[in-house]
């Protein structure tokens, strides 16, 4: 079944299932994904699909910016071009371009710059905070659904490598949130007035994050 929404062309896939309700779902590749009973009709569908066009269209949107995102080679936000030229022994950046003898001793390279980065914005932060908290461990790690993760009792601080493509904001205000979890861990409004009093802008950056 197709459905077509502003730009975009999609496919409807209909599971039916033994279910009360009727979820509306929209996946990568422009695929909107129907979970329904058994007795519920096409024409059903339908009318709820152009019920839901607001919904369909916004989930579409954010997918189609996340792709763009992953298909650039973005560093600190900013956008590069990766050439390999094997004469070159190490990783260098000129301008827009990042000359690497392979993609290999590139990743070598993102590794070891993202570690100092992180290690050295985390320390920035602890350094400023008047707060009584514990030197965190630093630990990074490619994450789906979050940006960091505070562990109070191990006393440690996960940070999601995708925020390297980002502006280093974002990845101050992470810190500072994960941080601020040693204190109040939860998001209670005194947990958000700390974090405001070392990112005064969290909101702003919170929204773009969440974009």
């Amino acid at each position: 079944m197709k459905y077509k929404i502003d730009k975009y062309e999609c496919d409807v896939i209909i599971e039916k299932k033994n279910n009360k309700n009727t979820y509306i779902r929209v996946k990568e590749n422009n695929i909107i994904l129907v979970t329904t009973n058994y007795f519920v009709t096409k024409g059903y569908i339908k009318e709820l699909l152009k019920n839901n066009e607001c919904f369909i269209l916004n989930s579409l949107k954010k997918l189609e910016k996340k792709q763009e995102r992953e298909d650039k080679f973005l560093l600190l936000g900013k956008e590069y071009n990766i050439i390999e030229i094997n004469s070159n022994s190490k990783v260098e950046i000129v301008g827009n371009n990042i000359y690497t003898p392979n993609i290999k001793k590139l990743n070598l390279w993102l590794n070891k710059e993202m570690r100092e980065l992180f290690s050295k914005r985390l320390d920035y932060y602890y350094n400023m905070f008047e707060e009584n908290i514990p030197y965190p461990k630093l630990k990074l790690r490619k994450m789906k659904t979050r940006w960091g993760v505070c562990n109070k009792k191990l006393k440690t601080v996960t940070l999601n490598t995708e925020l390297l493509k980002y502006d280093i904001k974002k990845l101050d205000y992470v810190i500072v949130h994960e941080l601020s979890h040693f204190i109040h861990f939860n998001h209670s409004k005194n947990f958000w007035l700390l974090v405001s009093k070392y990112c005064p802008d969290y909101k702003k950056i919170r929204k773009e994050l969440r974009d």
